[in-house]
C-alpha cells in the first residue's frame, strides 16, 4: 500500500449506492464495493463515502474533497438523455434520486477541475451529464459485455494509456475514433466488463480514446479538460489488486489530488 510522504491522504469522494438489503442489516442501504475503496487505498487516497442527497447539494458536498470516482450501478434513466418513453426491457435498477446525485457531482466535477475517473455507469453519466445518448440495449445475451473479459485498444499517449502504462501492452493497429477511421497505432489491454449499455451519441466535448473489437466504446476522455479526467466502461477495480495496470488508473486519479507517492 502506498501512503503520502506527509501522511495526509487526499479525500477521493466515492458516491455510495442505494442497495435493497445488506448482511446484518434490518434495512435498505447505501454501499460501495469494497474492491473500489481498497483501490483508492492502495493508491493512497483516502476513500470517502459520500450519501447520495439533493443534487443541488452535490455542489458544496463535493467542494470539501479531493477529487471524485464516479462508480458503476444499475442503469440511467433513459428520460434522461432523450429515449422518452420508449424503455427497452432489459434496463433495471433505475432510481431517480441516484440519477439525479450522480448527474449533478459530474456536471460539479467537470466544471470545478476536481480530478474525476468514472467506471461503467459512471461512463454513461458522465455521456449523459454533457449531452450525449446510450444505447439502451447493446442487443441482447451474446452481443453485451456482461461478466465478459475482453481487448480494449487505446489510443497510444491518452490519460488512459498513459495511467495504465506501467504493464506491458502489445500495440496493434486498430481505429479507436468511430467507424471507418484511418487505423492507427493503439496499446491493447485486456479488461473486465459487465454492461449491456453503451455510449451512442457522445456529450459535448468527449473523445473516444478506447474500443473493443466489436466498436463499443471503452474510453472516454475530455480534451482540454480544467482537470485530470478519465472515463472507463469496463471495471479497473475487479483485477486492480493483482493487476498494476488497472490500478494504474485509481494510482493516476490520486495523484491528480494533489499528492505525489513513493
Amino acid at each position: 500500500m502506498s501512503t503520502p510522504r506527509d501522511g495526509t491522504r487526499p479525500l477521493i469522494t466515492l458516491p455510495q449506492r442505494f442497495s435493497a438489503s445488506a448482511s446484518a442489516l434490518r434495512h435498505g442501504a447505501v454501499v460501495t464495493a469494497r474492491a473500489l475503496s481498497e483501490a483508492v487505498l492502495r493508491a493512497g487516497g483516502e476513500p470517502f463515502m459520500l450519501h447520495p442527497g439533493p443534487p443541488e447539494e452535490a455542489g458544496e458536498r463535493l467542494a470539501r474533497r479531493d477529487g471524485v470516482l464516479l462508480p458503476g450501478g444499475g442503469d440511467v434513466a433513459p428520460y434522461l438523455y432523450g429515449a422518452g418513453a420508449e424503455v427497452h426491457d432489459r434496463v433495471y435498477d433505475v432510481d431517480a434520486e441516484q440519477d439525479a446525485f450522480d448527474l449533478a457531482a459530474a456536471r460539479y466535477a467537470l466544471a470545478s477541475g476536481l480530478p474525476l475517473l468514472a467506471v461503467c455507469r459512471g461512463l454513461q453519466v458522465v455521456d449523459v451529464a454533457l449531452g450525449g445518448t446510450l444505447r439502451q440495449d447493446m442487443g441482447g445475451r451474446g452481443y453485451d459485455h456482461r461478466h465478459r473479459v475482453h481487448r480494449v485498444a487505446l489510443a497510444a499517449g491518452s490519460t488512459v494509456a498513459r495511467a495504465m502504462a506501467r504493464a506491458a501492452y502489445v500495440p496493434v493497429p486498430i481505429p479507436v475514433s468511430g467507424a471507418g477511421a484511418a487505423a492507427r497505432e493503439s496499446e491493447n489491454v485486456e479488461v473486465s466488463c459487465c454492461h449491456h449499455q453503451c455510449a451512442d451519441r457522445l456529450g459535448e466535448g468527449l473523445a473516444v480514446t478506447g474500443r473493443a473489437a466489436d466498436g463499443t466504446v471503452e474510453a472516454l476522455e475530455l480534451p482540454g479538460s480544467r482537470a485530470w479526467f478519465a472515463a472507463v466502461q469496463w471495471h479497473p477495480e475487479d483485477t486492480a489488486a493483482t493487476d498494476p495496470a488497472q490500478q494504474g488508473l485509481f494510482d493516476a486519479l490520486a495523484e491528480a489530488c494533489g499528492r505525489r507517492f513513493p
